[in-house]
């Protein structure tokens, strides 16, 4: 990663550029992990989706998104675990808050970001792993939503929503879009993916790129 006080001011003026040409400041990304927040804190929006600083696995995130109305409006419930952070349920449905200190204010959180959300600006986000399978790339292309994306660790061109993040073609999956990129100057794996295009709505068929 690029440490250098250049590195440093060209990432700065590259965030810059892209808050600049995001012209929908309020979208609602509905992210099945971190992804949609980290873009977010980037482009210095709110988070008008309760999906931040937690992980749904691949299955527990569709069933989540196809029955969106009815898991927003759920109280998310402590579940019993021995992982090193709050796990709870919405419903019959499994949510991992890594990123948070205590259940309680995961809870609190996710009930006041969950009340933002648009649906008529809403922009959907997966990723190729936490147990996710080509059927459920289908499935997840196949949802009715005008904008969404999921990141493939390899091309998928049978698929229009399927956004191709090249460096983990030997992992299965793709790994943590949100860590940095080796390299001189700071970029994110996500950095690959023109997300203010896709928050515009000017992005449609992810292996054409238009």
């Amino acid at each position: 990663m690029g440490n250098s006080l250049l590195a440093r001011a060209e990432h700065k003026l590259y965030l810059e550029r892209k808050r600049q040409k995001l012209k929908n400041k309020t979208p609602s990304v509905i992210s099945s992990n971190c992804n949609g927040a980290m873009i977010l804190h980037d482009l210095k929006c709110r988070f008008n989706s309760p999906t931040v600083n937690l992980f749904f696995e691949a299955p527990d995130y569709l069933r989540f998104v196809s029955d969106l109305k009815h898991y927003l409006s759920a109280v998310p419930e402590a579940v019993p675990s021995e992982l090193p952070f709050p796990v709870g349920r919405l419903d019959d449905l499994p949510v991992y808050f890594m990123h948070f200190a205590s259940f309680e204010e995961a809870k609190q959180k996710w009930i006041a970001r969950a009340a933002r959300v648009d649906p008529e600006n809403a922009f959907f986000m997966m990723t190729d792993k936490n147990g996710c399978t080509y059927d459920m790339i289908r499935a997840f292309d196949a949802l009715p939503f005008a904008h969404k994306v999921i990141f493939t660790h390899k091309p998928y061109p049978e698929f229009k929503s399927a956004c191709y993040i090249p460096g983990f073609e030997d992992a299965g999956e793709v790994g943590v879009l949100s860590d940095w990129k080796p390299g001189f100057w700071k970029r994110r794996w996500l950095d690959d993916f023109d997300a203010v295009a896709f928050l515009n709505g000017e992005i449609y068929s992810f292996e054409k790129g238009d």
